[in-house]
């Protein structure tokens, strides 16, 4: 079945993760994903990662995290030779996606407006920590720096322990789960108006879309969220130790708490209300503390989800990949004989949706820097002798 970006060519001008995994998205959706790096200093995503050996040789696990189905290409930007390149496939592309500090295309001559001269209909996305204006705009940062700036941080842990990280790059994943809907998006609009589109995205703009209630809730009575850590306004909403580990309890609305309740055979716990459940907070609390401690958390598990009330045992990584559910869900995409330039089988995520037909899928491994740069060359027009001379410049 067609893929729904099937015909659509994007060039990737990003590096580390939100921008890479934005074009990534719409690659795994059938769009033709060319990737554009500096010869000498490649994304930074490519030496980055859990494997030393595979850093080393620029297939880092952060890039093959996003690599899949794209091609590369190795362009010098700062080289008349390499723009010329970059104008060749901006000209008969559809979308690109950068996330250069804001104003660098700009100074290169490849900003939107010198682009939409020769192509209005491009989708032009830039992606930055701050956006491409205001008083921060000229301030890079990466995931944690804006967990700091955003607040996000300042919610996170316990009362006595804050602000804590999130544990992954939350911040850059969300970035580029919003920049492949903001593309997607255009496209459809382009294909409404015959207009192409200026993207910009903020990873800070995003970090405050993560925290939408808390921003409404500040903005109506000026409260600021507190580091909660496991525990919710709600006790039936919270953590407690087991036997042998954490339960995380998610009996959220009044019907769930009073099915835990009633499952934990004390029906007369149950509130009618949600101000009388945050008024006996404590008893309540102090109540499961004492129950939950009587099975293991496995066995509440099975327990309360038999009776329609929502708990998990809180897992490790290699425990939830464990999970048969995760191998029914297509989440991840194994490589078992490995690829160019990876040595042994390996897998990556591929997409947190199913389609019923035509979705998304992994076609080809995460490429070797500049693996394509011949070929694209050769699409575009260029011969072996202007190729050869593309090299010696050092163009690419």
């Amino acid at each position: 079945m067609t893929r729904p970006f099937e015909g659509i060519r994007i060039i990737d001008a990003t590096h580390v993760l939100a921008g890479p995994f934005a074009a990534y998205q719409l690659a795994l959706l059938g769009a033709d994903v060319i990737k554009v790096e500096h010869p000498e200093e490649p994304d930074q995503s490519r030496d980055s990662g859990g494997d030393l050996e595979l850093s080393r040789r620029n297939m880092g696990t952060y890039f093959l995290t996003q690599g899949s189905n794209k091609r590369s290409i190795t362009l010098d930007l700062k080289t008349e030779g390499g723009r010329e390149v970059m104008r060749r496939l901006l000209a008969g592309a559809d979308v690109l996606v950068e996330n250069y500090r804001p104003g660098a295309f700009e100074a290169l001559g490849l900003g939107y407006e010198e682009v939409s001269k020769f192509n209005p209909r491009i989708i032009y996305c830039s992606i930055s920590a701050f956006g491409q204006g205001g008083p921060r705009g000229v301030q890079t940062a990466y995931d944690h720096v804006i967990q700091a700036t955003s607040g996000i941080m300042a919610t996170t842990g316990t009362p006595e322990v804050n602000p804590i990280k999130f544990g992954s790059p939350a911040i850059d994943y969300a970035t580029g789960t919003m920049g492949a809907f903001a593309l997607s998006a255009a496209l459809f609009q382009r294909e409404k108006t015959g207009r192409g589109q200026r993207i910009d995205l903020a990873m800070l703009d995003v970090a405050m879309m993560m925290m939408a209630s808390h921003l409404t809730t500040y903005m109506r009575n000026g409260k600021v969220a507190k580091p909660s850590g496991n525990d919710h306004l709600h006790a039936t909403n919270s953590a407690y130790q087991t036997k042998d580990g954490l339960v995380m309890l998610g009996a959220s609305n009044l019907r769930q708490q009073k099915r835990l309740w009633e499952a934990l055979g004390h029906p007369e716990m149950a509130k009618t209300n949600n101000e009388a459940r945050t008024a006996d907070r404590d008893r309540e609390a102090a109540l499961l503390r004492e129950i939950m401690l009587t099975r293991t958390a496995d066995e509440w598990e099975a327990y309360l989800q038999s009776r329609h009330v929502p708990a998990a045992r809180v897992r490790r990584l290699d425990e939830a990949m464990a999970d048969p559910q995760i191998a029914t869900r297509g989440v991840v995409h194994r490589f078992p004989e490995g690829a160019p330039g990876v040595d042994g089988a390996f897998g990556v995520p591929v997409a947190a949706f199913k389609f019923a037909h035509g979705g998304p899928r992994v076609d080809s491994p995460p490429p070797q820097l500049g693996a394509d740069t011949e070929a694209v060359l050769r699409e575009l027009g260029y011969s072996r002798e202007d190729i050869a001379a593309l090299r010696a410049q050092r163009a690419i």
